[in-house]
């Protein structure tokens, strides 16, 4: 793993990961070519839920973190590999 990739920064605070979470969430669904739209239908999730999700509004369960890592064809500990944030 990179020295600039975490999985853990106890500093940050609850929204902080919930808005990295999603950021790299829509990184990773870019990078594929795939709409908001139509990962959340691959994911049986509503658009507004996805929206929600990468907005970082949402707190994601490590069973829907699985579930989008499946639909993206990688492996669900991707996610979680997020740039830390600024001090």
């Amino acid at each position: 793993m990179h020295s600039n990739y975490c999985l853990i920064q106890p500093k940050w605070i609850k929204k902080e990961y919930q808005v990295a979470i999603g950021k790299r969430i829509k990184q990773l669904r870019e990078k594929k070519n795939i709409s908001q739209v139509e990962l959340a239908a691959l994911c049986n999730f509503e658009k507004s839920n996805m929206s929600r999700l990468e907005a970082g509004n949402t707190n994601p369960t490590a069973y829907t973190l699985h579930i989008i890592a499946q639909k993206l064809e990688i492996e669900t500990f991707e996610i979680l590999k997020f740039k830390t944030l600024p001090e």
